[in-house]
Protein backbone atom coordinates (compact mmCIF):
# COMPACT_ATOMS: atom_id res chain seq x y z
CA UNK A 1 0.00 0.00 0.00
CA UNK A 2 1.13 3.58 -0.77
CA UNK A 3 1.48 6.23 1.83
CA UNK A 4 -1.21 7.96 -0.27
CA UNK A 5 -3.38 4.85 -0.15
CA UNK A 6 -2.73 4.68 3.66
CA UNK A 7 -3.71 8.51 4.16
CA UNK A 8 -6.71 8.23 2.14
CA UNK A 9 -7.61 5.08 3.85
CA UNK A 10 -6.89 7.08 7.53
CA UNK A 11 -9.18 9.70 6.14
CA UNK A 12 -12.16 7.22 5.25
CA UNK A 13 -11.65 5.90 8.82
CA UNK A 14 -11.92 9.25 10.81
CA UNK A 15 -14.89 9.66 8.76
CA UNK A 16 -16.39 6.46 10.01
CA UNK A 17 -15.43 7.71 13.76
CA UNK A 18 -17.23 11.44 13.15
CA UNK A 19 -20.14 10.14 11.21
CA UNK A 20 -21.18 7.17 13.56
CA UNK A 21 -24.72 7.21 12.44
CA UNK A 22 -23.53 7.05 8.64
CA UNK A 23 -22.39 9.25 6.07
CA UNK A 24 -24.84 11.82 5.36
CA UNK A 25 -26.33 11.85 1.61
CA UNK A 26 -26.57 14.68 -0.62
CA UNK A 27 -27.83 18.07 1.12
CA UNK A 28 -30.06 20.62 -0.47
CA UNK A 29 -28.19 23.63 -1.88
CA UNK A 30 -27.88 26.37 -0.02
CA UNK A 31 -27.93 30.14 -0.29
CA UNK A 32 -24.31 31.55 1.16
CA UNK A 33 -24.79 33.01 4.07
CA UNK A 34 -22.31 35.26 3.54
CA UNK A 35 -19.89 36.24 0.92
CA UNK A 36 -16.31 34.76 0.58
CA UNK A 37 -13.07 36.05 -1.89
CA UNK A 38 -13.00 34.13 -5.05
CA UNK A 39 -10.32 31.59 -5.29
CA UNK A 40 -10.01 31.42 -9.13
CA UNK A 41 -9.97 35.51 -9.42
CA UNK A 42 -7.14 35.61 -6.75
CA UNK A 43 -4.80 33.29 -9.09
CA UNK A 44 -4.85 35.10 -12.44
CA UNK A 45 -1.74 37.68 -12.44
CA UNK A 46 -2.41 41.12 -14.26
CA UNK A 47 -0.38 41.82 -16.73
CA UNK A 48 3.00 43.40 -14.90
CA UNK A 49 1.80 42.29 -11.58
CA UNK A 50 2.57 40.48 -8.51
CA UNK A 51 3.26 37.14 -8.86
CA UNK A 52 0.28 35.32 -7.27
CA UNK A 53 1.13 32.76 -4.48
CA UNK A 54 -0.95 30.35 -2.23
CA UNK A 55 1.10 30.54 0.25
CA UNK A 56 0.28 27.35 2.49
CA UNK A 57 0.10 27.25 6.48
CA UNK A 58 1.59 23.86 7.09
CA UNK A 59 2.74 22.42 10.52
CA UNK A 60 4.54 19.27 9.14
CA UNK A 61 4.41 16.74 6.01
CA UNK A 62 5.19 13.00 5.83
CA UNK A 63 8.21 13.20 4.10
CA UNK A 64 9.83 15.82 6.10
CA UNK A 65 7.99 15.54 9.45
CA UNK A 66 7.99 18.63 11.48
CA UNK A 67 8.09 21.86 9.43
CA UNK A 68 7.45 24.71 11.98
CA UNK A 69 7.54 24.18 15.45
CA UNK A 70 6.39 27.15 16.48
CA UNK A 71 3.24 27.18 14.28
CA UNK A 72 0.56 29.97 15.20
CA UNK A 73 -1.77 29.77 11.97
CA UNK A 74 -3.68 33.06 12.82
CA UNK A 75 -0.59 35.53 13.33
CA UNK A 76 1.06 33.07 9.98
CA UNK A 77 -2.07 33.83 7.89
CA UNK A 78 -1.93 37.42 8.32
CA UNK A 79 1.50 37.76 8.29
CA UNK A 80 1.38 36.03 4.45
CA UNK A 81 -1.60 38.09 3.33
CA UNK A 82 0.37 41.27 4.67
CA UNK A 83 3.67 40.02 2.19
CA UNK A 84 1.48 39.53 -0.80
CA UNK A 85 0.40 35.97 -0.53
CA UNK A 86 -2.72 35.83 -3.38
CA UNK A 87 -4.17 33.23 -1.04
CA UNK A 88 -4.12 30.57 1.90
CA UNK A 89 -3.67 26.89 1.80
CA UNK A 90 -4.95 25.35 5.13
CA UNK A 91 -4.06 21.98 5.79
CA UNK A 92 -6.59 19.76 7.99
CA UNK A 93 -5.39 16.48 7.88
CA UNK A 94 -4.64 15.81 11.20
CA UNK A 95 -2.40 12.93 11.33
CA UNK A 96 0.29 13.12 8.46
CA UNK A 97 0.31 17.02 8.07
CA UNK A 98 -0.77 17.41 11.57
CA UNK A 99 -3.54 19.88 9.95
CA UNK A 100 -6.75 20.77 11.86
CA UNK A 101 -10.08 22.60 11.19
CA UNK A 102 -9.07 25.47 13.47
CA UNK A 103 -6.06 26.03 10.78
CA UNK A 104 -8.59 27.00 8.15
CA UNK A 105 -11.27 28.60 10.61
CA UNK A 106 -8.55 30.85 12.29
CA UNK A 107 -7.04 31.57 9.11
CA UNK A 108 -10.15 32.90 7.25
CA UNK A 109 -11.42 34.96 10.37
CA UNK A 110 -7.95 36.84 10.14
CA UNK A 111 -7.41 37.52 6.80
CA UNK A 112 -9.73 38.70 3.74
CA UNK A 113 -8.03 36.99 0.89
CA UNK A 114 -9.16 33.20 -0.16
CA UNK A 115 -8.49 30.07 1.95
CA UNK A 116 -8.50 27.03 0.35
CA UNK A 117 -8.58 23.22 2.35
CA UNK A 118 -6.17 21.30 1.50
CA UNK A 119 -6.99 17.73 2.42
CA UNK A 120 -7.86 14.34 0.85
CA UNK A 121 -11.25 14.61 -0.10
CA UNK A 122 -13.33 11.66 -0.74
CA UNK A 123 -16.78 12.02 0.48
CA UNK A 124 -19.05 14.99 0.32
CA UNK A 125 -19.93 15.77 3.07
CA UNK A 126 -16.29 16.84 3.43
CA UNK A 127 -16.64 20.12 0.92
CA UNK A 128 -20.11 21.02 3.39
CA UNK A 129 -17.04 20.85 6.30
CA UNK A 130 -15.15 23.66 4.24
CA UNK A 131 -18.03 25.34 3.38
CA UNK A 132 -18.92 25.68 7.07
CA UNK A 133 -15.42 26.61 8.23
CA UNK A 134 -15.43 29.42 5.89
CA UNK A 135 -13.13 27.90 2.71
CA UNK A 136 -13.57 29.42 -0.73
CA UNK A 137 -11.91 26.22 -2.34
CA UNK A 138 -11.13 22.98 -1.57
CA UNK A 139 -8.71 20.85 -3.22
CA UNK A 140 -9.23 17.66 -5.12
CA UNK A 141 -6.58 14.89 -6.05
CA UNK A 142 -6.94 12.91 -9.09
CA UNK A 143 -4.28 10.06 -8.00
CA UNK A 144 -6.85 9.28 -4.58
CA UNK A 145 -10.12 9.37 -6.56
CA UNK A 146 -11.69 7.21 -9.46
CA UNK A 147 -12.86 9.28 -12.63
CA UNK A 148 -16.44 9.04 -11.61
CA UNK A 149 -15.75 9.91 -8.03
CA UNK A 150 -13.74 13.08 -9.09
CA UNK A 151 -16.71 14.17 -11.11
CA UNK A 152 -19.21 13.67 -8.81
CA UNK A 153 -16.81 15.76 -6.07
CA UNK A 154 -16.30 18.67 -8.10
CA UNK A 155 -19.96 19.04 -8.80
CA UNK A 156 -20.56 19.48 -5.64
CA UNK A 157 -18.48 21.56 -4.52
CA UNK A 158 -19.22 23.88 -7.50
CA UNK A 159 -22.90 23.36 -6.79
CA UNK A 160 -22.39 24.75 -2.90
CA UNK A 161 -20.06 27.48 -4.52
CA UNK A 162 -16.46 26.65 -3.90
CA UNK A 163 -13.63 26.38 -6.31
CA UNK A 164 -12.28 23.05 -6.73
CA UNK A 165 -8.32 23.15 -6.53
CA UNK A 166 -7.42 19.62 -9.22
CA UNK A 167 -4.47 18.12 -8.63
CA UNK A 168 -2.37 16.12 -11.07
CA UNK A 169 1.00 14.53 -11.46
CA UNK A 170 0.83 12.69 -15.09
CA UNK A 171 -1.61 13.16 -18.51
CA UNK A 172 -3.88 10.48 -17.23
CA UNK A 173 -4.84 12.03 -14.06
CA UNK A 174 -4.76 15.74 -16.49
CA UNK A 175 -7.09 13.88 -18.50
CA UNK A 176 -9.08 13.16 -15.81
CA UNK A 177 -10.10 16.04 -14.65
CA UNK A 178 -10.15 17.84 -17.99
CA UNK A 179 -13.01 15.58 -18.49
CA UNK A 180 -14.48 16.42 -15.14
CA UNK A 181 -14.41 20.06 -16.33
CA UNK A 182 -12.01 21.25 -14.13
CA UNK A 183 -10.99 25.42 -13.91
CA UNK A 184 -8.23 25.81 -11.88
CA UNK A 185 -5.49 22.96 -12.39
CA UNK A 186 -2.22 22.37 -10.41
CA UNK A 187 0.20 20.36 -11.05
CA UNK A 188 2.33 18.73 -8.24
CA UNK A 189 5.80 18.66 -8.21
CA UNK A 190 5.92 15.74 -5.48
CA UNK A 191 4.15 12.19 -6.57
CA UNK A 192 2.77 11.60 -3.71
CA UNK A 193 2.75 7.82 -4.21
CA UNK A 194 6.60 8.25 -3.74
CA UNK A 195 7.05 12.07 -2.58
CA UNK A 196 10.02 12.24 -4.98
CA UNK A 197 9.84 15.68 -6.51
CA UNK A 198 10.55 16.64 -10.21
CA UNK A 199 10.17 20.43 -11.28
CA UNK A 200 11.02 19.25 -15.20
CA UNK A 201 7.86 16.60 -15.30
CA UNK A 202 6.38 19.61 -13.70
CA UNK A 203 7.07 22.06 -16.64
CA UNK A 204 5.64 19.58 -19.12
CA UNK A 205 2.95 18.78 -17.77
CA UNK A 206 2.20 22.59 -17.33
CA UNK A 207 2.21 23.39 -21.06
CA UNK A 208 0.26 20.61 -21.64
CA UNK A 209 -2.81 22.21 -20.10
CA UNK A 210 -5.00 23.94 -22.54
CA UNK A 211 -5.35 28.14 -22.60
CA UNK A 212 -7.64 29.45 -20.95
CA UNK A 213 -7.49 27.44 -17.46
CA UNK A 214 -6.05 28.76 -14.32
CA UNK A 215 -2.43 26.63 -14.11
CA UNK A 216 -0.89 26.19 -10.53
CA UNK A 217 2.59 24.92 -10.16
CA UNK A 218 2.66 23.06 -6.42
CA UNK A 219 5.29 21.74 -3.97
CA UNK A 220 9.27 22.14 -4.47
CA UNK A 221 9.36 25.97 -5.40
CA UNK A 222 12.19 27.38 -3.52
CA UNK A 223 13.32 30.43 -5.48
CA UNK A 224 12.88 32.71 -8.01
CA UNK A 225 14.55 30.86 -10.44
CA UNK A 226 11.98 28.29 -10.23
CA UNK A 227 8.67 30.52 -10.46
CA UNK A 228 10.38 31.62 -14.10
CA UNK A 229 10.78 28.40 -15.32
CA UNK A 230 7.32 27.28 -14.49
CA UNK A 231 5.53 30.33 -15.27
CA UNK A 232 7.32 30.06 -18.81
CA UNK A 233 5.82 26.56 -18.99
CA UNK A 234 2.65 28.14 -18.36
CA UNK A 235 1.77 29.06 -14.62
CA UNK A 236 -0.43 31.21 -13.41
CA UNK A 237 -0.18 30.48 -9.67
CA UNK A 238 2.52 28.79 -7.03
CA UNK A 239 1.15 26.89 -4.23
CA UNK A 240 4.44 27.33 -1.85
CA UNK A 241 4.56 25.83 1.52
CA UNK A 242 7.45 24.19 2.95
CA UNK A 243 9.99 27.35 2.25
CA UNK A 244 8.04 30.16 3.79
CA UNK A 245 7.45 27.57 6.97
CA UNK A 246 10.87 27.08 7.57
CA UNK A 247 11.94 30.79 7.34
CA UNK A 248 11.95 31.73 10.67
CA UNK A 249 10.18 35.19 9.64
CA UNK A 250 7.82 33.78 6.48
CA UNK A 251 6.26 37.00 5.41
CA UNK A 252 9.68 38.71 4.87
CA UNK A 253 10.51 35.17 3.07
CA UNK A 254 7.54 35.45 0.63
CA UNK A 255 8.25 39.13 0.22
CA UNK A 256 11.87 37.84 -0.84
CA UNK A 257 10.38 35.59 -3.79
CA UNK A 258 7.62 37.76 -5.24
CA UNK A 259 11.13 40.29 -5.48
CA UNK A 260 13.17 37.64 -7.19
CA UNK A 261 10.89 36.68 -9.36
CA UNK A 262 9.99 39.82 -10.55
CA UNK A 263 13.44 40.94 -11.07
CA UNK A 264 15.75 37.74 -11.68
CA UNK A 265 17.53 38.70 -8.70
CA UNK A 266 17.23 37.49 -5.09
CA UNK A 267 18.76 34.69 -2.87
CA UNK A 268 17.17 31.59 -2.15
CA UNK A 269 14.39 31.21 -0.03
CA UNK A 270 15.04 28.67 3.12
Amino acid sequence: MTLLEQIVERTRQDLAQRYPDGLPGPRPVRPATRLRPAFAAALRRAPGGTVRVIAELKKASPSKGLIRADFRPRELAIELAAAGAAALSALTEPHYFQGHPEVLRSAVEAVSIPVLRKDFIVHAVQLEEAWEWGASAVLLIAAALTPADYRRLYQAARAIGLDVLSEVHNREELAVVLDGGAHIVGVNSRDLRTFRTDLAGTAELLAAIPAGLIRVAESGIRDGADIRRLQAAGADAFLIGESLMRAAAPGDALRELLAAAGTGQGAETA
